[in-house]
C-alpha cells in the first residue's frame, strides 16, 4: 500500500491559535514561536473571520484544535463554532484535548468529533474524563506522542483511533516502539474501532505493515 499522510485527507482551520498547557513536545509553539502568529501563546486568540472558512465542502471533515486545546476555548467561541457545524451537518469537526477534565458539555453536534491526547498509561484517565464530561456522538483518541506502552484500554464508545510519534529534535526526544503500536491497534481491533497509523511512523513500521483508516461518517475519504 503507499502511505496516506492525514493531512491530504483531514483540513486544519486553526480558529483559535494558542494553549497554556505548555507540553515540551508542543510542535504549535514552536510554530507560533517561529511565525509570531500571535503575540503571546499562552492566550489563546480566536479568529472569528475563520468561521465561514467551515462552510467549505472540500474535505469531509476538519481538525479545528491543531494550534490550540478545546479547554482554552471560552464559551462564546465553542457556541459560535457549534452554530456554524450545525449548518454543514455532513461534513465533520475534529476535537483534541488534553484537559477534558476542564470541560463540561452537556450537548454538542451530531457531526463533532471530541477526543483526548494519550501519550503514557497515567494518561489514559483522560478517556474516562472525556466520556463523563462531554457529551458526543462520536469519541476519539490520538496516541501521539507515545512516550511508553499503554498497557489496557477501556474504548468503549470510541469511535476512532489515531497512533503516531514524536516529530522534529527535541532534546531527550522519545520514538515510538512496535510494540507499543501494536498494542494499541490490536485492542482497537478487537472492537472493531477504525485506525489510523500516521506517515510519521514510517521508518518504526514497514510500509506494508501501516494501517490508515477513517470511519465512514467521514463520507468520501479513502
Amino acid at each position: 500500500m503507499s502511505v496516506k499522510c492525514i493531512k491530504d485527507y483531514i483540513k486544519n482551520i486553526n480558529i483559535v491559535i494558542g494553549c497554556n498547557i505548555g507540553c515540551s513536545y508542543c510542535y504549535a509553539r514552536m510554530n507560533n514561536n517561529r511565525f509570531h502568529t500571535i503575540d503571546d501563546f499562552n492566550n489563546p486568540v480566536f479568529f472569528e473571520n475563520k468561521l465561514k472558512m467551515l462552510d467549505n465542502k472540500k474535505y469531509g471533515a476538519y481538525l479545528l484544535t491543531g494550534q490550540s486545546d478545546l479547554s482554552g476555548w471560552t464559551e462564546e467561541w465553542k457556541n459560535k463554532v457549534f452554530s456554524k457545524m450545525k449548518e454543514n451537518k455532513y461534513t465533520q469537526y475534529i476535537f483534541l484535548t488534553k484537559k477534558p477534565e476542564n470541560i463540561k458539555l452537556k450537548e454538542t453536534p451530531d457531526n463533532g468529533w471530541f477526543g483526548v491526547t494519550v501519550t503514557s498509561s497515567k494518561e489514559k484517565t483522560r478517556i474516562d474524563y472525556l466520556r463523563n464530561n462531554i457529551k458526543s456522538k462520536n469519541y476519539h483518541i490520538t496516541f501521539e506522542p507515545i512516550f511508553e506502552d499503554v498497557g489496557k484500554l477501556d474504548l468503549t464508545d470510541i469511535s476512532w483511533i489515531v497512533i503516531g510519534t514524536e516529530t522534529g529534535n527535541r532534546k531527550g526526544k522519545i520514538p515510538s516502539e512496535r510494540e507499543w503500536i501494536f498494542n494499541i491497534y490490536n485492542q482497537a481491533k478487537e472492537k472493531n474501532i477504525p485506525v489510523f497509523m500516521k506517515e510519521d511512523l514510517i521508518g518504526i513500521l514497514n510500509e506494508d505493515e501501516f494501517v490508515q483508516e477513517f470511519p465512514k461518517e467521514f463520507g468520501g475519504i479513502k
